[in-house]
C-alpha cells in the first residue's frame, strides 16, 4: 500500500513538473526589438506596423499567442487583461501577436473575435513560428506575456497553461513600471 501512494505521489509529481512553465520571451532590461506585424484591430487596423517603434515609450504589454494553442483559457487571460490595463495607465495598451500556424488563416478568424477586447491590438506575425528577431519567443509556450516601459523589458511571463487567474502577476508588474 505504501509504495502504492509512493508510486502515485511520484506519478502526480512528474506530471505537475512536466507542466510547468517554460521560459519564453526577452530578459528585464533588454531593450525591445523591431515588431513587424499586420494589425487587424486597434489604433492601426489593416495596416502593417511597427509596433514597437509605434509605442516607444509608452507602456504596453505584449502578447504572443501560439495560434497553435489558443483557445478558452488564453482568451480568458487576454479579456481579462485588456478589461484591466486601461486601470493602471490610461496610455497602457495590449498587443497580441499570434506567432506559428497559418498567417493568412489567422488573418481571416482574428477579426471576428476583436469584438471581445476594448483595449487590446489583434496582430498577425507572418514569418517564423519563434516570433519575431530578439522576442525569444519559445514555440512551447501557449502563451507569452512581455510587459515595456519606456522601450525596455521590464518582465516576461511565459505560460504552457494558462487562465485568467495568471493576469494577477502581469498587471502587478505592469503597476511596478508606471510607479503605481
Amino acid at each position: 500500500m505504501a509504495r502504492l501512494l509512493l508510486s502515485l505521489a511520484a506519478a502526480v509529481f512528474a506530471c505537475g513538473y512536466s507542466l510547468a512553465d517554460v521560459e519564453s520571451g526577452p530578459k528585464a532590461g533588454e531593450k525591445v526589438s523591431e515588431l513587424k506585424v499586420h494589425a487587424l484591430s486597434g489604433t492601426n487596423e489593416g495596416k502593417d506596423v511597427d509596433y514597437a517603434a509605434d509605442r516607444k515609450d509608452e507602456p504596453t504589454v505584449y502578447l504572443f499567442v501560439n495560434a497553435e494553442k489558443f483557445g478558452r483559457p488564453v482568451h480568458r487571460f487576454i479579456k481579462t487583461l485588456d478589461e484591466k490595463v486601461t486601470g493602471v495607465s490610461d496610455k497602457a495598451v495590449v498587443v497580441a501577436v499570434w506567432v506559428g500556424g497559418e498567417a493568412d488563416k489567422n488573418k481571416e478568424y482574428l477579426p471576428k473575435i476583436k469584438k471581445y477586447y476594448d483595449h487590446t491590438a489583434l496582430t498577425v506575425f507572418g514569418g517564423d513560428a519563434n516570433g519575431p528577431n530578439g522576442w525569444a519567443v519559445n514555440q512551447s509556450a501557449h502563451l507569452t506575456a512581455v510587459v515595456v516601459q519606456a522601450g525596455k523589458v521590464v518582465k516576461s511571463f511565459a505560460y504552457e497553461s494558462v487562465n485568467d487567474t495568471d493576469v494577477t502577476a502581469v498587471e502587478a508588474e505592469l503597476k511596478k513600471a508606471v510607479g503605481k
